[in-house]
């Protein structure tokens, strides 16, 4: 089976990333700079490969961002909920400060990436995350083997597909980035799994030929 060429992309900016809440499954949509990020970002793919598939989370903010890529694209787009970010629970909606200012036992086994620790009122575990995300990520590469897929998800799944690509354990600490349409790309093989080609590409967002003046 050849691989599968994947480029997992988080969504454009949100309100409530500049301010720091928790979205986990609420569903926030794009802010006037996550719509620009994501018109650039589909300004840069027209110059690469073509992708032959695009995927996305079924939340707004994901979805509106692989839409703009899909209409420039021509790529054709699919919904899946599994792409989703982690459920928190009755976090969402709060900062992290609130939360440890509330319950700050709770709050340092989520700062400790305790991977058994359940968000209070309906939350995912790290593990169990971790095993939607995997299964419905390598379901979706054997289903495009030898092609290019993007996927349009969130930071916690970028951060599973990372750590499973490079062989890091949950409670690892993070020192890669994932940045808003930032282009991570990764190899699938049923034998292999994953392996990392690159990642946190953000040139797209620097680069003054993309501009919509002058695209």
């Amino acid at each position: 089976m050849e691989p599968t060429r994947i480029l997992a992309i988080r969504h454009g900016e949100t309100a409530w990333n500049v301010d720091t809440r928790i979205q986990g499954h609420l569903d926030i949509p794009l802010n006037a700079t996550g719509r620009e990020q994501a018109s650039r970002l589909a300004r840069a793919l027209l110059g690469h490969a073509p992708i032959d598939a695009i995927c996305s989370s079924d939340l707004s903010r994901a979805l509106q961002t692989a839409r703009i890529v899909a209409d420039a694209t021509g790529a054709p787009l699919s919904v899946n909920a599994g792409l989703r970010e982690r459920c928190f629970g009755d976090l969402q909606g709060h900062t992290f400060a609130e939360f440890s200012a509330a319950a700050p036992q709770q709050a340092e086994r989520w700062r400790r990436r305790d991977p058994d620790w359940v968000p209070p009122g309906g939350g995912e575990s790290l593990l169990s995350f971790r095993e939607r995300v995997t299964q419905t990520v390598q379901a979706l590469a054997a289903q495009n083997a030898g092609k290019t897929l993007a996927l349009f998800t969130h930071g916690g799944v970028l951060d599973v597909l990372y750590r499973a690509a490079t062989g890091l354990g949950l409670q690892d600490a993070r020192t890669w980035q994932i940045g808003n349409t930032a282009v991570n790309r990764l190899l699938w093989t049923p034998d292999s799994g994953l392996t990392l080609v690159g990642w946190a590409d953000t040139t797209h967002l620097e680069d003054e030929s993309l501009d919509e003046s002058t695209a």
